[in-house]
């Protein structure tokens, strides 16, 4: 019989709502590419369909790139660092270092990728003010969602930045040098644990559980959807030119022909296939009907609401929250993409 990889993982539980109920920790540094130049503010304006020109120096944005048929290539937050100087925070460094390449035109930049420079920590869960401060020496709660600062944490240079893959409305990224990260270990460890937190050390965890129970996306989520599709087409500025922007404007006009839903199965112990362990996904009936309507594109576990949960790539207009319908001959029912609560 398949037992739930989640549900009984006794690890996977505690960390998980360490930063529901109070905070957590955990070292995951994201590819870096710093950029340049007098026209660098123009050249990302044109690459990405998010407002770039409009972003403050010490704050960031998050924004899809897309391809030329306006499909998501990739997903990412740009922190602007100074008037001509940003940071790209991605998984897909080299994807992204090819794309621009391709398409700098007669555009001034320069671009190289600092990943090897920093490493990232995340301090997540309601309760990270509190290590913060107690790091800094200092209150953080002044310092608005998605801005950030230089810092000293105990003689040690950083970055602050508020923000996070797990939804917490509390969430801060320390950037550091690589040469510092054992000292700061350990005073985040000593941190954490005085408030009761402790370690995320769980792959799953901090890229599955905790973003897919907050509606959010892993890019194998994204891949060959385009945003109406997924949501996120209010990060779509459309009084300036961008990449994909021709494709887009006609998908707006004719709909989308797919939307990502939220789904449950009350069943703990089953065995359905989702994209993000490779392959299509499972497909999708409606209940008492043969025809295919989607493929799962994620299947984890919500701790907080003690239920499988996902996301499908479904036709659009096919499924409703409330509809029952039948995965490998599983129960389940579509539900709203938000699980915190």
């Amino acid at each position: 019989m398949y037992k739930n990889i989640f549900k009984y993982d006794d690890m996977k539980r505690s960390e998980h709502m360490a930063v529901r109920n109070n905070v957590g920790w955990y070292f995951w540094t994201h590819q870096l590419l710093e950029i340049t130049g007098p026209d660098v503010t123009a050249f990302l304006d044109y690459i990405y369909p998010n407002n770039i020109a409009s972003l403050a120096v010490g704050r960031d944005r998050y924004t899809t790139m897309l391809n030329e048929q306006g499909e998501i290539l990739d997903d990412v937050v740009i922190m602007r660092m100074a008037e001509d100087k940003y940071w790209v925070s991605t998984l897909f460094a080299t994807k992204t270092d090819d794309w621009w390449y391709f398409h700098q035109g007669d555009y001034d930049v320069e671009w190289t990728e600092i990943t090897d420079e920093w490493q990232m920590y995340a301090v997540q869960g309601p309760d990270s003010p509190k290590v913060m401060e107690t790091l800094l020496g200092a209150p953080v709660t002044g310092l608005k969602f998605f801005a950030h600062k230089d810092a000293e944490i105990q003689g040690i240079a950083c970055m602050i930045n508020r923000g996070g893959f797990t939804g917490e409305k509390y969430g801060y990224e320390i950037y550091i040098r690589p040469d510092d990260c054992d000292t700061l270990e350990t005073l985040l460890k000593s941190a954490v644990e005085k408030e009761g937190g402790k370690q995320v050390t769980e792959f799953q965890v901090m890229s599955w559980t905790l973003p897919t129970e907050a509606n959010f996306y892993y890019m194998r989520d994204l891949a060959h959807t385009n945003p109406f599709e997924v949501g996120l087409e209010k990060n779509i500025k459309w009084d300036k030119d961008f990449i994909g922007k021709e494709a887009l404007l006609k998908i707006k006009e004719q709909g989308p022909e797919r939307e990502m839903v939220g789904f449950e199965v009350p069943e703990a112990d089953i065995y359905i296939r989702s994209k993000q362990y490779g392959g299509p996904g499972e497909p999708v009936f409606i209940d008492g009907e043969d025809e295919e309507v989607g493929r799962v594109s994620k299947m984890v576990y919500s701790y907080v609401k003690e239920v499988n949960n996902g996301y499908i790539l479904a036709k659009k207009d096919k499924l409703h929250i409330g509809d029952k319908i039948k995965i490998h001959g599983y129960d389940a029912i579509i539900t709203g993409k938000n699980w915190m609560s």
